[in-house]
């Protein structure tokens, strides 16, 4: 695989408390997503944060590593339904942290049962880039799934 590089670019105004700011990725995907600390901290209100955005970041790498899984093993999946929660908490010692990482995935294929499927998630989690990543900064990363 050749190397990656990806770009985003933020803008800020304001303090920590009151201000405000807008995440935009370079390639034109999303432009202008607002994010705030109350937001981020609080209800959402329709923006995001950077917990959401590696949620995002992680369910979509593994869910590609799962589809890679599923089709060298004879069985490509017909639909994945994906859902990925990021958790931050206060660590002792080390201010907030990304703790874990929770993926769970539905899965629909032809022809799989759920012995495979395990060992194949295993193995996607294993590839995966985003768990890996997670993983060796000490956050825990949960990964299940089951047949739709």
């Amino acid at each position: 695989m050749p190397r990656i590089e990806r770009s985003a670019t933020i803008t800020w105004e304001g303090n920590v408390a009151r201000g405000a700011g807008h995440l935009t990725g370079d390639t034109g995907a999303f432009a202008g997503l607002p994010f705030s600390l109350p937001t981020r901290i609080g209800a959402a209100e329709g923006k995001t944060s950077p917990e959401e955005l590696l949620a995002a970041a992680h369910g979509g790498c593994i869910t590609m590593s799962l589809a890679s899984e599923l089709t060298q093993a004879g069985t490509p999946p017909g639909r994945l339904d994906v859902s990925t929660r990021i958790v931050m908490d206060e660590v002792e010692g080390q201010g907030h942290q990304i703790v874990a990482s929770h993926v769970d995935f539905r899965v629909a294929a032809d022809g799989l049962d759920d012995r495979a499927l395990q060992t194949l998630l295993a193995k996607a989690d294993e590839g995966c880039p985003f768990s890996q990543l997670l993983k060796r900064a000490g956050a825990e990363v949960h990964v299940s799934a089951r047949l739709a």
